[in-house]
């Protein structure tokens, strides 16, 4: 039988009346004294990464560029590419897994959350995480939601204030609550 963990991850219900459910909730906790530490005060660029690190539990590349405050939901689940900007105010739940391509511009305030509750009020002690992948070079606005189980796909813009709740495909500009595709990303 497969750990709460690795249930999770792999998208299967979860309930929080579970026996294991500590593991969860040991992760988040986890997650909230990093982000506590991280919004505490000026830290420098080395000591956001470092943090990072620790939050997410790999080694991270020195070309990420953080600024707090910064949230997470999880921590362990949350992975970026090469030359990552992310702006001040973000918030991520990464139980699902949130993957962040390279070359990715995020702006302030920008929600990446991969775990959702049933919807009967009988079902809502239940979760259900789902991956979200932001291919390369994508924009995201500021203030975008992107909700379980999307991906954006390369060089897309997501316009200020969208809630994305479906995936996007490459080289488009989408914006909207639901966000819809506007136009082609332009060409050189």
């Amino acid at each position: 039988m497969k750990d709460i963990l690795e249930r999770d991850m792999a998208g299967e219900p979860v309930s929080i009346d579970e026996p294991e459910y500590y593991k969860i909730n040991e992760q988040i906790i986890k997650a909230q004294k990093i982000s506590a530490q991280l919004n505490c005060g000026y830290k420098t660029p080395e000591e956001v990464r470092a943090l990072i690190a620790e939050l997410t539990d790999t080694e991270l590349n020195e070309t990420l560029r953080l600024i707090p405050p910064f949230q997470s939901g999880f921590g362990r689940n949350l992975r970026f590419g090469h030359q990552v900007f992310v702006n001040a105010g973000c918030f991520f739940m990464d139980r699902g897994g949130i993957t962040i391509g390279d070359d990715v511009f995020i702006g302030p305030k920008v929600q990446l959350i991969t775990t959702n509750h049933g919807t009967a009020p009988s079902q809502r002690r239940i979760t259900v995480s789902r991956p979200i992948v932001i291919g390369r070079n994508v924009w995201l606005g500021a203030g975008v939601i992107v909700l379980p189980g999307v991906t954006i796909g390369e060089n897309s813009i997501i316009g200020a204030g969208s809630v994305v709740n479906h995936d996007i495909p490459a080289n488009v500009i989408a914006a909207g609550s639901p966000a819809r595709v506007i136009k082609p990303v332009p060409e050189e």
